[in-house]
């Protein structure tokens, strides 16, 4: 059952919105709240995996809403602008359905979240189950690598170099960076590279664009940034 909050200024809209909501038999409403304060009492308070947001409402607009929240459930956006929809997509927000809202159209976007809220499921599940050890082929054997001993993996076109806490000396193995990528937990390992990736558990510093492992010093790029600090929990540092 997806637990979700309405939210717009317009009584009506609210009403038409929570008989939506009530034919959809995976939906649950939570609450109704006519603007952003009260949305936000409502958070604290509840577990919520789907906000329906209307845009212009007074005091705190959706989108500001929207972007003063630093973890977000799934959103989608109802509301009677058109205008809005590219800076709504670009806040990563399933759908943008514009009023007066046929049925169909409101289905097909809670699907749309259904399959999500699926999805996330499914991740979270199997992210549950971490192997303690991998096997790659190096210098013609099958080496045992365990989890917990890596600080880093660094690609070097057709090889990788598994760098580990037990030895000075990194295995080498001919595989992509994307193949190790796929082995690894992705709880505890981050892409932060074309050329590397990083066991969160062994991060001793950050500073500026490096990254400071228990021996080493890794570049972050530009293109995995963001994604560094998200999965570190962590908006990003000034530089």
């Amino acid at each position: 059952m997806i637990r979700c909050l309405a939210i717009d200024d317009e009584t009506l809209a609210l009403d038409l919105l929570e008989d939506n909501i009530r034919q959809v038999p995976f939906l649950q409403l939570v609450k109704r709240c006519k603007n952003a304060y009260e949305a936000m009492q409502v958070l604290q308070d509840e577990s919520i995996d789907l906000i329906f947001l209307d845009i212009q409402m007074p005091g705190i607009t959706g989108m500001q809403f929207l972007q003063s929240l630093q973890s977000r459930p799934m959103v989608i956006f109802i509301t009677a602008y058109k205008e809005y929809a590219l800076e709504g997509f670009n806040l990563d927000v399933l759908d943008y359905l514009v009023k007066p809202v046929p049925f169909d159209r409101f289905l097909k976007a809670t699907n749309k979240a259904l399959e999500y809220y699926n999805l996330k499921q499914k991740t979270a599940s199997s992210q549950d189950i971490i192997p303690e050890y991998i096997f790659v082929n190096s210098e013609y054997n099958l080496v045992k690598i365990f989890i917990n001993d890596i600080t880093h993996v660094e690609g070097l076109k057709d090889y990788i170099k598994i760098h580990v806490t037990t030895s000075n000396k990194p295995v080498i193995t001919r595989m992509s960076l994307k193949a190790i990528e796929e082995k690894l937990p992705v709880s505890k390992f981050v892409r932060v590279h074309k050329s590397y990736i990083i066991s969160i558990d062994k991060i001793t510093s950050i500073r500026k664009n490096r990254i400071h492992l228990e021996m080493s010093e890794i570049p972050i790029s530009d293109m995995y940034r963001a994604t560094f600090f998200k999965s570190i929990n962590h908006e990003g540092i000034k530089t």
